[in-house]
């Protein structure tokens, strides 16, 4: 991955995406990951400076029109679901296409949100993997042999997701005969626009893509815990093998010889190598500690001699942020630890308490 953005096209598409995430079409996907860090009891945490009154204000204004033109295009798009004012097949009885409708987008979405917590969990050692016994099991499948089953699977899911916006498109959109009237009586060039396609792409790429992806990326360890997401690899793990789209492998690897790309373990090492450096230089590292708002590692190894060499008030300011998160994370699993203790300790004495009374020795 370092290899392949390290360009000016990474930088300028970067850039535009950016400007593109300014104009706040797609802020109310913000709303769906506050929601998953409150219910999870995690603070979403940001490397940015903290926004002033103004920035807030001008966030949450994009926030609620984003959230306004979203629930604009359901009411329209379900609107011609139930007049059968779609592409949808003859015959599909429209309560049957809405069903359709949010299945395929929530494949779509887990299909989404698996491939940015992959990509997050690859920079994680093996013992941190193994959290959850479905999390295991999806690594074991994800990284067996070569590691050849990553990049396969993302063959699969495009094919997977090719597949379900395809329903999709039928499914949204809009097509009027020529004696329909416009829908909630818009006019002619409002109704142009619906007929577009514009709102079908806006509530997939909201709902079935980009709030997943925000999640996962809060949440990898999340996506990992349930079986959905093992029978989804599987399934396109089973895709790719079938060789529909093989010939990606081909180009992938002409691409790779043209322009000598490496793994990112060339560079920065294994999971297991750097935990042990970082072991070796005295490094504080936070063992299954993923934070909402940031890929895996969101909490970065800090060295024991790096206080030294802070000079400037903002340094020493991040350095004691730091220091403080790791504090509290360390407090946290501390007093769990002690719970557990405290739990075995009067089963151990109630297990001795009963035994007495049954003169056993």
């Amino acid at each position: 991955m370092l290899d392949y953005i390290n360009n000016f096209f990474a930088e300028f598409t970067m850039r535009v995406s950016m400007g593109i995430e300014l104009s706040g079409l797609l802020h109310c996907c913000y709303l769906v990951q506050f929601l998953f860090a409150y219910l999870s009891g995690q603070p979403l945490e940001s490397k940015e400076r903290p926004r002033s009154l103004l920035e807030k204000i001008f966030f949450w204004i994009r926030v609620m029109v984003s959230l306004a033109i979203l629930c604009m295009a359901f009411a329209v798009t379900l609107s011609a679901l139930f007049n059968g004012q779609t592409t949808m097949w003859d015959g599909v009885p429209p309560s049957v296409s809405v069903v359709l409708f949010f299945v395929f987008m929530a494949i779509v979405g887990m299909l989404e949100g698996m491939q940015i917590a992959f990509f997050a969990i690859a920079q994680m050692t093996e013992e941190e993997r193994s959290t959850s016994p479905w999390a295991k099991k999806t690594c074991d499948v994800l990284f067996e042999g070569d590691g050849r089953n990553l990049p396969g699977f993302m063959v699969g899911r495009q094919m997977c997701v090719t597949m379900c916006f395809f329903i999709v498109a039928r499914v949204t959109t809009i097509k009027l005969d020529d004696d329909e009237e416009n829908i909630f009586g818009v006019s002619d060039g409002i109704q142009s626009l619906f007929d577009t396609g514009l709102l079908g792409a806006l509530i997939t790429t909201t709902v079935a893509s980009i709030t997943w992806q925000l999640v996962a990326s809060a949440f990898p360890m999340a996506f990992l815990s349930t079986p959905l997401t093992y029978v989804l690899l599987r399934f396109c793990l089973f895709l790719e093998w079938t060789g529909l789209c093989q010939g990606a492998w081909v180009v992938a690897r002409v691409h790779r010889k043209l322009v000598g790309f490496k793994r990112d373990e060339v560079y920065i090492g294994t999971a297991e190598e750097r935990a042990v450096k970082a072991e070796k230089e005295g490094s504080v590292v936070s063992v299954h500690s993923v934070r909402a708002g940031h890929l895996y590692p969101g909490v970065p190894t800090l060295p024991a001699d790096f206080a030294p060499h802070t000079k400037s008030l903002e340094e020493v300011t991040e350095l004691e942020k730091e220091l403080l998160e790791h504090l509290n994370d360390t407090k946290i699993r501390l007093k769990a630890v002690q719970n557990q203790k405290s739990k075995l300790l009067a089963a151990k004495d109630a297990g001795s308490f009963d035994k007495t009374e049954t003169g056993e020795p």
